[in-house]
């Protein structure tokens, strides 16, 4: 299964590997935590038929560097996008955003002055409590954890991904998504990018959404056991003009379990 991102940024943080093709307006895809742009592979190709598709890896996360010390916090996410959009020229562009990219792309319009044509927000980190039980239980405990044993380490990250998703992952999905959390720099990097999850930095912005002065898209898989439908419901609270569609037969991981209607729901909110 390839997926390979061929440009090369160097950002503050790290390395980022990134990507763009198809034509027509700039549309940028972003991931979440503990995920990477592969996620968005069959959206892409079906959205690329029309626009320009940018994707990226965060810093710490798929193909980007991962080293120990790195800064891979909500902040770092911010500085890097919106240093990475300029280095693309990409001027208001449309952003589509998973998870935590969803926190990413809010603080960057908020606390950046970055402008988007449209902004699409599905089954975004953006009201506090953050992730699932234990997404909350590493990041109290993370050193613990870093110290499992390989064998256990992988099987803790397979189960893991394996709950974001209602449908059950195909072998070979689960397996790509797993890889860059495994080996010398992929185990620290999964424990790090949990440990340094600190919700003060949505609490920055959370009482700005409301501020937002573009069309906004929010999509929330009726079935997330990682941020529960409340979230979504209190998010389009937040942001009165946002338009709320909820995802059927859906986990967080939209993008697996319902590809089609996320396809069908971004580009009928790109055309509209």
């Amino acid at each position: 299964m390839d997926w390979e991102l061929a440009e090369v940024y160097e950002s503050p943080h790290g390395t980022v590997r990134w990507d763009s093709f198809g034509e027509g307006e700039d549309v940028v895809l972003m991931h979440g935590t503990p995920f990477s742009s592969f996620v968005w592979r069959d959206v892409a190709n079906a959205l690329s038929a029309r626009y320009r598709v940018h994707l990226w890896d965060m810093p710490g996360y798929g193909s980007s560097a991962k080293f120990e010390g790195q800064d891979v916090s909500l902040a770092a996410q911010q500085e890097v996008f919106t240093g990475w959009l300029r280095h693309c020229g990409l001027h208001e562009p449309s952003v589509i955003a998973h998870d935590f990219g969803g926190a990413v792309s809010l603080r960057s319009a908020l606390l950046d002055g970055v402008a988007y044509r449209r902004l699409a927000l599905l089954d975004a980190v953006s009201i506090r409590p953050w992730g699932s039980e234990f997404f909350r239980l590493v990041n109290a405990n993370a050193e613990v954890f870093s110290a499992l044993p390989p064998h256990l380490h992988e099987s803790l990250v397979r189960g893991y991904l394996a709950t974001a998703a209602h449908r059950e992952l195909r072998p070979d999905v689960l397996d790509r998504m797993t890889a860059p959390w495994l080996g010398e720099d992929g185990q620290p990097a999964f424990y790090r990018q949990i440990a340094q999850a600190d919700e003060r930095y949505t609490r920055e912005v959370e009482d700005r959404y409301g501020e937002l002065d573009c069309p906004v898209l929010i999509g929330w898989g009726e079935q997330d056991s990682w941020l529960p439908a409340d979230r979504g419901s209190e998010l389009a609270r937040r942001i009165p003009h946002a338009r709320l569609e909820w995802i059927p037969h859906a986990g967080h991981l939209v993008q697996e379990d319902n590809p089609a209607r996320v396809t069908a729901l971004i580009t009928e909110f790109l055309a509209s």
